[in-house]
């Protein structure tokens, strides 16, 4: 059976290259053939993992939820399913978090050798993949617009600085979200939708489904232009509580939503486009290793 790593070195708080050495050895326990790629600028993963998926039975994405991000968006849709093993070395790593895949190399290796199957829904927002989150709104620049030096210093603690900063200077926004049966419509704070148990290393819902062809929406409505105190606590509040207590909440597989053209659209922690899209869940369209 052949095998590829694809890492990233700049993930999380040290270099990678440092691990490849024993994470090769140890795959070789069970892969005839291991490969090891690592990226080198943006999207990279995406377009190695498309002409690897082929050629390989596992695929192996090493970095944060970005990486891992990348690496899904190569081999969505694809014919041939190769299995998909993570080894999260991120910042927040909420992936991880939701499967219990353990953040250590060495016990990450394990559950890839030793670890069972299952198939996980991925979801499409325009011609855009994801596996876990899909937002605008209110803090969702601060995953991509944190600069890396501060996350390799503090880690997470450099989302909170930066979200800060941003915190009273944010407008909400008007989004039309449009579905079987019906429309919601008016300004918002902040919109989520998820299929994962984490967002930002919040738990924040943990009796989710992920393999069931649906995901949670929620909505937290804002009255004015600026996101006020209040708006601002119901975003808190979520983070803090969970879905289940704030906004408006839903559950579907497929809907349209409308928004300005200045709307920035965050998939799996990147920005992606603005403005609107069409969305869709892909149902078991990848087979990754957990614990």
């Amino acid at each position: 059976m052949n095998c590829l790593v694809i890492y990233n070195p700049n993930s999380g708080k040290e270099k990678q290259a440092k691990n490849i050495e024993y994470i090769s050895s140890r795959l070789h326990e069970k892969y005839e053939v291991v490969d090891v790629c690592a990226t080198q600028h943006a999207r990279h993963a995406t377009e190695i993992a498309s002409q690897a998926c082929e050629k390989y039975d596992l695929i192996v994405a090493m970095g944060g939820d970005g990486t891992l991000s990348e690496v899904i968006n190569g081999l969505a849709g694809k014919k041939k399913k190769c299995h998909l093993g993570y080894i999260p070395r991120g910042t927040v790593n909420d992936v991880a978090h939701s499967l219990k895949i353990p953040c250590n190399v060495k016990k990450a290796v394990d559950v890839i050798l030793n670890g069972k199957v299952v198939s996980h829904d991925l979801f499409k927002a325009n011609d855009k993949y994801g596996i876990y989150v899909c937002c605008a709104g209110l803090f969702t620049e601060t995953s991509y617009s944190t600069k890396q030096s501060a996350k390799k210093k503090v880690g997470k603690i450099a989302y909170v600085f930066h979200g800060v900063k941003k915190v009273f200077s944010t407008d909400s926004m008007d989004l039309k979200l449009s579905f079987d049966g019906g429309e919601i419509s008016g300004r918002f704070a902040f919109m989520l939708i998820l299929n994962s148990r984490s967002v930002g290393g919040f738990p924040i819902n943990r009796s989710a489904t992920l393999d069931d062809g649906m995901v949670d929406i929620v909505l937290i409505r804002e009255k004015h232009k600026k996101i006020g105190c209040m708006g601002i606590y119901k975003v808190f509040s979520l983070f803090l509580k969970g879905v289940r207590y704030q906004g408006i909440r839903l559950k579907l597989d497929k809907f349209t939503v409308e928004a300005a053209n200045d709307v920035d659209i965050n998939i799996d922690g990147e920005k992606v486009f603005a403005g609107s899209f069409d969305f869709e869940v892909l149902p078991n369209d990848i087979y990754i290793i957990v614990p």
